[in-house]
């Protein structure tokens, strides 16, 4: 096989590792395979847009879902190293409220599938990142909504010293206690 599969705590939540062939003159592999995806990841799996962000150190996105047309993500990153988190947010699940972070950077070419039902945000750890997801729906932004990054319910370790920087929304997040979530 061409991807290492694993569930993280939140079994959902998932961290594809690709086989990279490298040599002298670099490297190769496979960064999707709609096959593999659906055998070893998550089956009848649709993507629909592919986005790509590039943000500076300290720059924490997040955390964002939409509450319909709800979207699952499959991310990674191709220049730099982030902390990716996602959020339980499914009242009806035993991990409501838990989280989980991924380590992501263009060195260790690890991706994470963050399905519909969990909020998803990262903080950039190096001097810039370029970050690449898949979604399975597109962008709506009157269904959009964003779980504050530091809400103490959660409780996210976003192993990152000092003031994060933040888009407005992202400062005005809803705390898990009054969010829009899923049942």
């Amino acid at each position: 096989m061409a991807i290492q599969v694993t569930a993280t705590a939140l079994p959902e939540v998932k961290i594809i590792e690709p086989k990279v062939f490298g040599d002298a003159r670099g490297y190769f592999f496979e960064s999707f395979s709609a096959r593999e995806f659906s055998e070893q990841v998550a089956a009848n799996v649709v993507f629909v847009q592919d986005n790509h962000s590039r943000s500076a150190r300290g720059v924490l996105r997040g955390l964002h879902y939409q509450i319909d047309h709800t979207q699952g993500k499959l991310v990674r990153v191709t220049v730099g190293e982030v902390l990716d988190v996602a959020v339980d947010i499914r009242r009806s699940s035993p991990n409501f409220g838990k989280w989980v972070s991924v380590h992501l950077s263009a060195d260790n070419k690890r991706q994470a599938w963050i399905p519909p039902g969990f909020a998803h945000g990262f903080v950039v750890l190096s001097d810039v990142a370029e970050f690449l997801y898949k979604t399975t729906d597109y962008w709506y932004p009157q269904f959009e909504r964003t779980l504050l990054w530091n809400d103490p319910a959660v409780g996210i370790d976003w192993q990152f010293d000092g003031e994060p920087l933040l888009a407005a929304k992202d400062q005005a997040g809803s705390p898990l206690s009054q969010a829009d979530v899923f049942e």
